[in-house]
């Protein structure tokens, strides 16, 4: 797929980049090779292929779930401005 150079401006437009009309041929070389790739991609038989979120069979390393604080609230209620049965109670911003 051949673009015109009113294309080629009209991406770069919408881009918002400043393209100089040197260098219009190469980026209409460039960007027709990515739409010829597109289109060879859109002939393949996807038939029976699942999507997928990643191209890597990966999985998240998890840590293991173990306490490393102590319970403080009682220390930092003893602070805090206003609070009641275990609760911070804050001031009311939306109504």
């Amino acid at each position: 797929m051949i673009l015109s150079n009113e294309e080629i401006r009209k991406i770069a437009d919408l881009a918002r980049i400043l393209v100089s009309d040197e260098d219009i041929p190469e980026l209409q070389e460039r960007l027709s090779r990515v739409l010829t790739m597109i289109e060879q991609m859109n002939t393949m038989d996807t038939e029976g292929v699942l999507p997928m979120s990643h191209p890597y069979e990966a999985t998240q390393r998890l840590r293991l779930d173990d306490v490393t604080e102590t319970n403080q609230r009682e220390l930092f209620q003893q602070i805090a401005p206003d609070v009641g049965h275990g609760l911070y109670f804050v001031p009311l911003v939306i109504e």
